[in-house]
């Protein structure tokens, strides 16, 4: 078979990285690709700390050819496969869309996903990219076209996002899964602000995604800023990201801080706890009977599903709304930073 295309990104640009250590997950894949690529071409192996480069073929026969029956998500940059490998292990494969396959997006999400390392961030598995030009004729002149091809894989999560478990249709787990869920996001919150001064800015129930112990992964970070020594970014140009859960100053201004994720998980943990991402205003008024209003829920479905009411499990709701109330405060110099929360929680 004659020798085919070895995609290899660090001729795009992307400097070869180094981890402290090595994951598993990757070594899985790459002892995958390496044999793979043994049976089809000439294989050159490269620094086994890096993600692993996957040839496109690889991907295609994964995800047969990305039949639309392993689709398992859909965004606006792009659609998430389920891949099945040699092994039977499972990945998740998300191609971006050739018309939106701009390299900046794609360079902007492998570079903030290679170096993370936390167990609530999703984890990067390997990378791929490929670009095709062509000459086609059109009305006598030949125009010159690039087709581009860009794909992340990353690890496969059994129970999917956030978002299928606490829509109007799902909205049944317990209150300790959701407990869970919220200390769990703003672990990794607190990771990505702090150790790797990175903003989400897209943070909501389709971008958290929960593996087979409903343990909480931050994924999705094609929109994402990484901050130097300052601590803020302006926007000039048109703003991106989901309506509902973007911050006020951001709309407004174009203003990024680490408060713009804050005001997100804001939103999101006051849709745990009520299944609704409606609020009350401002007024204390408004927040102690909102309070009082969905604490009393929770207490009736304790009390006819375990015949008692859990002093722990009140304490948590409470405090949570309390917290997501505070979070999506219109100033966000009054919004808790995420160690504040992590702190507060551990207190009860």
């Amino acid at each position: 078979m004659p020798e085919q295309e070895n995609y290899d990104l660090i001729s795009e640009g992307f400097e070869p990285l180094h981890l402290d250590a090595i994951r598993p997950l990757r070594e899985v894949m790459r002892d995958l690709v390496r044999n793979w690529k043994k049976a089809q071409f000439t294989y050159k192996e490269k620094n086994l700390q890096d993600p692993c480069v996957i040839p496109l073929d690889f991907l295609k026969a994964a995800t047969c050819n990305f039949s639309k029956d392993h689709v398992v998500g859909r965004g606006s940059n792009g659609v998430v496969y389920m891949g099945i490998l040699q092994n039977g292990m499972k990945i998740a494969v998300k191609k971006f869309l050739e018309e939106k396959a701009d390299d900046e997006q794609f360079r902007n999400e492998v570079m903030c996903l290679v170096e993370l390392d936390h167990k609530n961030v999703v984890q990067l598995v390997g990378i791929c990219g490929q670009s095709n030009l062509r000459l086609p004729l059109i009305r006598g002149k030949y125009i010159m076209a690039e087709r581009r091809k860009r794909l992340i894989c990353f690890e496969y999560l059994d129970n999917k996002s956030l978002d299928t478990h606490i829509s109007a249709q799902s909205c049944g787990l317990e209150w300790c899964v959701r407990y869970k869920i919220i200390k769990g996001v703003c672990s990794g919150l607190d990771y990505l602000h702090v150790k790797c001064n990175i903003v989400h800015l897209d943070l909501k129930p389709e971008n958290i995604l929960l593996d087979a112990n409903f343990v909480p992964k931050i994924a999705d970070f094609s929109l994402s800023r990484r901050f130097g020594q300052q601590q803020s970014q302006i926007i000039t140009g048109s703003l991106q990201g989901t309506v509902g859960y973007m911050a006020p100053e951001y709309i407004d201004s174009g203003l990024i801080t680490t408060k713009v994720d804050m005001f997100s998980f804001g939103v999101i943990i006051i849709m745990l706890v009520t299944g609704f991402r409606n609020y009350p205003d401002s007024s204390i008024e408004a927040f102690e009977r909102f309070i009082e209003n969905v604490t009393g829920k929770w207490m009736n479905r304790w009390e006819k599903a375990m015949g008692y009411i859990p002093l722990e499990y009140s304490q948590q709701v409470k405090r949570c709304i309390m917290i997501g109330l505070n979070c999506v405060n219109p100033d966000p110099k009054e919004r808790p930073d995420a160690r504040d929360i992590i702190k507060a929680l551990n207190a009860i």
